[in-house]
């Protein structure tokens, strides 16, 4: 018997009325097989479109390619939490396993986080400081050192996840549990999980949530005075987008994280049931990402239609395209908005 199996605590009636709740751990269930299938076909060809049919490597398409494979190690780790699921929230793969299970899925939601606000800046600077980010546009290293420091400031906030033993006996339900139930233990005191808490859901979900939505009402008021129609649409079906995924995929797990935390230290209640939930929402966000990637990016669009068969172009054609590739987030070289700047 493990220590996890010894170190005895009577759970809630709520956790147990969870792990309870068939219809429940079914619905999640489907949610993450159809999320998977999803996630690995779709990222799948974005990969194969972006690593190797898309050209110039420009500082987007750089973070694009980051955002996939965040995506792409999500969808490979979530058949073990759809099996996890199935056996009644039964752990048998051990703790390091339950480790890189939790650090996955937190890592992919909040890397996609800061790769999106990457991403809306390096369009914000295209669009709206032209003259700026034409200076430093061909400075891809920048990309890949950003790239780095994503995973570094994540991996950093997350260390207690990868640290700690994260599965737990239950012995009302002779079960043993993979992040479900953590021990307040975790962590040395309350200000130690004040600290994870304020890295979470500040450092790592809301200042960037605010920059996206700075960058992309500038991007849209630009458009909206300065350019064409259609370039204008595309601008607004991708601000919609993005927006969507922070505001259905990651905030309702990054406030009901804080509530449920919250209530617990210090009121012994528990919101889990909705915070599990809501985590099973999180993981949709990497389905919906490679229509970012459709929106964003021109370059990305011909090669998919082309991929598909939808567009036909000639040697010729095809030749000039290649002759005046630039990304959609870098601009023309004039740097005038007026211009149709999405031809990445």
């Amino acid at each position: 018997m493990n220590e996890s199996q010894r170190d005895f605590i009577k759970m809630d009636n709520a956790t147990l009325a969870m792990f309870d709740n068939k219809m429940a751990s079914d619905m999640m269930s489907a949610i993450y097989v159809i999320v998977t299938l999803a996630n690995l076909t779709g990222n799948g060809v974005s990969l194969f479109l972006l690593l190797l049919r898309t050209s110039p490597k420009t500082p987007s398409i750089i973070f694009m390619v980051n955002l996939t494979l965040t995506d792409l190690f999500l969808g490979i780790v979530l058949p073990f939490q759809i099996v996890y699921q199935m056996q009644g929230y039964n752990w048998t793969l051990g703790v390091g396993m339950c480790n890189v299970l939790t650090v996955t899925f937190f890592a992919n939601m909040y890397c996609s986080i800061l790769s999106m606000t990457a991403i809306s800046a390096d369009r914000y600077l295209g669009i709206v400081k032209p003259m700026l980010f034409r200076e430093m546009r061909e400075r891809k290293i920048f990309a890949f050192i950003s790239c780095i420091l994503m995973w570094l400031l994540v991996l950093a906030v997350l260390s207690p996840l990868e640290q700690a033993d994260l599965t737990f006996y239950v012995r009302e339900r002779n079960i043993i549990t993979c992040f479900d139930v953590l021990r307040k233990s975790m962590l040395p005191d309350i200000a130690h999980w004040a600290a994870f808490l304020f890295g979470m859901f500040v450092i790592l979900f809301l200042c960037p949530f605010l920059i996206t939505v700075y960058c992309y009402i500038n991007i849209i008021w630009v458009l909206i005075r300065k350019s064409n129609s259609h370039q204008k649409g595309r601008a607004v079906r991708l601000a919609c987008i993005v927006l969507f995924v922070f505001i259905f995929c990651f905030a309702p797990n990054n406030i009901l994280l804080l509530a449920h935390t919250i209530t617990k230290l210090y009121y012994n209640k528990s919101l889990y049931f909705y915070y599990k939930l809501s985590l099973s929402l999180s993981c949709i966000n990497s389905c919906v990402d490679p229509f970012i990637y459709y929106f964003a990016s021109k370059e990305f669009r011909r090669k998919f239609r082309q991929m598909l068969s939808l567009q036909t172009l000639s040697t010729a054609e095809t030749q000039m395209i290649e002759g005046h590739r630039e990304s959609f987030f870098s601009g023309r070289s004039t740097g005038n908005p007026n211009e149709d700047c999405d031809n990445s």
